[in-house]
């Protein structure tokens, strides 16, 4: 450090520092207002003022006068530096952490309110039960073409999901071999369950979900029958038509290679009699019009992907039958070799399943609900 005489005018006090004692040795000094010297040299008396008067060495100057002089300057400084910021006479209260109050939006955003305030993330049982007719009515009530178009996007969309189910839990013969187990639940969990999902959101037709949605409408009253045989046989014939074209495009991409999953699974779902085809149809609609019927009633894309994964990727390892999944699944067995006829694929598949999905979807799912929270079979005053 540089003596700070430098910076005074003469005549001064000369102001000699000594490093290995941290000392001042104060030597002969204009006599003056303590104050004006800290106002000119505030940054010579900033040193000054934080060191304890036993290590200031005067000469010519009172030891005395100049620990009162320190004892001044350190005061007035110290004023000084905190007078600068208003903030520093604040008490401020500690924020909290970005975490915390992360986690109180997200609890109170995901609160099941039944009245008031915000909309909740799933609509309570009636509510629920509610809009699923509203979303009956909406249906039902389009018209022929527009139901027609839509089935072809939603036979579209669940035959992607089973050409992935194949594509991966077909493509296992080790797995199936030592694992059945895990080889099932690889094959539900990939495919079919986006199908689905992008069948709901995009607002597609999708005839097994139609059979609960609509047939509630049709039951409270709201709909004629006209207009739910309208929609079921529109949507079933465009189900049938996307199906068919996805079989197709997925036969002449030859991304299957030579595995005999398509072959195999085509084969076996046509290998059962009437009844166990049927009963498989009553039990996998059961599970997807739960997932349509969840699905509906949820505000974000989470929550409907959350409820359509688990029923869906249940039936698929449970081994049920899904008609419009089986309108693509024989078919393109059939393109790739199977020995099915198409008077088998009907008879022995696509018809039992067909009325199977239709008794899983209106009786078994909306029918408990609409005796319960509906006017099932209620008369009206």
């Amino acid at each position: 450090m540089k003596d700070c005489h430098s910076t005074l005018p003469t005549p001064h006090r000369r102001i000699d520092i000594k490093p290995e004692t941290s000392s001042f040795s104060v030597c002969e000094a204009r006599t003056g207002s303590p104050i004006n010297k800290i106002k000119k040299h505030s940054s010579c008396l900033l040193v000054l003022s934080f060191l304890p008067p036993s290590k200031i060495q005067s000469s010519s100057f009172d030891n005395l006068l100049l620990g009162t002089n320190m004892m001044i300057s350190r005061s007035v400084i110290i004023a000084c530096l905190l007078a600068g910021s208003s903030s520093a006479f604040a008490v401020q209260q500690p924020s909290p952490p970005a975490f915390a109050v992360r986690s109180n939006v997200l609890q109170s955003s995901n609160v099941l309110r039944m009245s008031g305030g915000d909309a909740p993330e799933l609509s309570p049982p009636p509510a629920l039960y509610q809009g699923a007719v509203a979303a009956g009515v909406k249906k039902a009530q389009n018209s022929f073409g527009n139901i027609f178009k839509l089935g072809i996007v939603a036979g579209c969309h669940i035959a992607f999901g089973a050409f992935l189910a194949i594509s991966v839990g077909g493509a296992c013969p080790g797995i199936a071999a030592e694992n059945p187990g895990l080889q099932k639940i690889i094959m539900g969990a990939f495919g079919l369950p986006f199908g689905l999902i992008m069948t709901l959101v995009s607002g597609a037709e999708l005839f097994t979900g139609n059979t609960a949605l609509v047939t509630a409408a049709w039951m409270e009253g709201k709909v004629k029958k006209e207009e739910l045989t309208k929609n079921w046989v529109a949507s079933y014939l465009g189900n049938f038509v996307g199906s068919l074209i996805m079989a197709y495009l997925v036969y002449k991409g030859k991304t299957l290679g030579a595995l005999p999953g398509a072959v195999n699974i085509a084969t076996a779902k046509c290998a059962v009699p009437f009844e166990v085809a049927f009963i498989r149809g009553i039990l996998c609609n059961w599970l997807v019009c739960m997932a349509v019927y969840m699905a509906s009633g949820c505000k974000s894309m989470a929550g409907k992907m959350t409820a359509v994964w688990f029923p869906i990727s249940a039936f698929v390892a449970l081994g049920l039958d899904h008609s419009v999944a089986n309108m693509f699944i024989i078919p393109l067995g059939i393109f790739r070799g199977a020995e099915i006829t198409i008077a088998q694929m009907f008879t022995k598949n696509l018809i039992p399943v067909t009325l199977g999905n239709i008794v899983g979807g209106a009786l078994c799912v909306m029918a408990p609900f609409g005796t319960t929270m509906g006017g099932w079979f209620k008369k009206s005053d």
